[in-house]
């Protein structure tokens, strides 16, 4: 057997790892900073409820789906997005009875079978929020106003802020029936998969991404003369309290997503640098989508941030953090003697690396190698002295330090090094 992962699931390896905890740190920060609390969800769920909320006729559902049977014979699906685990939470535990609204962030796998291409996986992983429980322009204008703070703290630059409104149950049909008379004329140049959109939901025809399908709908129609005065105000303001803000955005009239549960106010934000499949994040309004899975009726809106995408955009590497101190020991007591200091100053909050075994010569090239700034050299014969070697790998100075006094005396020379060092003004 080959030592071979499976295609689309990508290894996230060390050098890799601190660009991923940087961006997840940077966004934990920005949602509990607003007031969001994390949930955790599995990864499985019973298939219908992604097949109730995305649509039966979506292609995550018809294509991109891994569902399989269980042992007891029901059919359990990876989550392919995040939305509808949260709304199934939310129902099963009652958070509604809670003040609302609810506001939680969320981050993980998520599981689609498509082509592999740069930045997208069969197993790839998205941070996302959902704020549930009130219908207001100005809860839209805050989770969008937070989806381009966490952006801007990233240091990410050449993104665009693209809005739309799908309007809701009353005034949505008049656009569909608009689209479709629009579409019509145009069958012979759509995909084959857009010819069955047209059937089922032509509005996801504005979402499909082949260039032919994009010609064809050049000159689509707009929604916004088919929205209903509610929906028109609504979607107003939103655009009013971004202004206010000074959140720059685009509308753009054709974004659907291709997801059937949005209503209302939709958005991405989009970079130039990622060619067609272009979004960074995306998001909107869900109002019915707590009542579809089977609870009160309830409004909510959310987004997710694609990780992989939004990685690919920093600029630089996040510089690693070197150890602090390097213990080098050597003979039996040496060693026992830097194992006890190691985890006392680890427990102080400092940096340190053990060296093993080797000799001398070989532990200080590894210390050297890892970047430290200081190696204490503890062997039998400094046992016996009674006092440890403590060098700077900077200057090459070294210093006698009594056994006694070790942890206050590296302790209190490290403390102005042993500061977090900051990453944002690197990406």
């Amino acid at each position: 057997m080959e030592a071979k992962g499976i295609k689309g699931f990508k290894d996230i390896l060390p050098d890799d790892i601190k660009k991923w905890h940087f961006l997840e740190e940077t966004a934990k920060e920005v949602f509990e900073n607003a007031g969001y609390s994390e949930i955790r969800v599995p990864i499985m769920e019973f298939t219908e409820i992604f097949s109730r909320s995305i649509g039966e006729d979506t292609d995550i559902v018809e294509k991109e789906m891994y569902t399989f049977q269980d042992k007891s014979g029901r059919s359990i699906t990876l989550r392919p997005e995040g939305t509808a685990s949260i709304v199934r939470a939310y129902i099963e535990h009652g958070l509604h009875a809670d003040p609302q609204p609810t506001r939680l962030y969320y981050l993980g796998p998520m599981f689609r079978y498509e082509r592999p291409q740069a930045g997208r996986y069969r197993q790839f992983y998205q941070i996302g929020v959902e704020a549930l429980g009130i219908d207001e322009p100005l809860l839209d204008a805050e989770v969008i106003m937070m989806l381009w703070h966490l952006f801007e703290r990233l240091k990410l630059n050449y993104l665009e802020l693209q809005l739309n409104s799908l309007g809701c149950k009353n005034c949505r049909p008049l656009y569909i029936k608009t689209l479709r008379n629009y579409l019509t004329d145009k069958l012979p140049l759509l995909c084959p998969d857009c010819k069955k959109r047209y059937e089922v939901n032509p509005l996801r025809v504005l979402d499909c991404k082949r260039e032919q399908c994009i010609n064809a709908v050049a000159n689509v129609p707009g929604i916004f003369d088919s929205l209903c005065p509610s929906c028109k105000k609504h979607f107003d303001e939103v655009k009013g309290y971004l202004r206010e803000l000074s959140i720059p955005f685009v509308v753009n009239q054709k974004i659907v997503r291709g997801l059937d549960y949005y209503t209302k106010t939709t958005f991405e934000v989009i970079s130039e640098k990622l060619g067609a499949q272009n979004a960074v994040a995306a998001g909107g309004r869900y109002d019915g989508l707590v009542k579809d899975l089977g609870g009160p009726p309830t409004p909510g809106i959310g987004f997710a941030i694609g990780v992989e995408r939004t990685i690919s955009l920093f600029k630089n590497t996040p510089p690693e953090q070197k150890p602090l101190i390097f213990l080098a020991s050597l003979g039996n007591s040496g060693q026992a003697f830097s194992m006890k200091l190691a985890r006392q100053m680890r427990d102080a909050g400092i940096k340190v690396e053990l060296g093993y075994g080797d000799s001398l010569k070989s532990q200080m090239r590894k210390a050297d190698k890892s970047g430290t700034g200081y190696v204490l050299i503890i062997g039998d014969e400094e046992i016996k002295k009674g006092s440890a070697i403590l060098r700077n790998m900077r200057t090459k100075s070294q210093e006698n330090i009594p056994f006694g006094s070790v942890f206050e005396t590296v302790t209190k020379r490290l403390r102005p090094e042993a500061q977090p060092e900051g990453l944002s003004d690197n990406i």
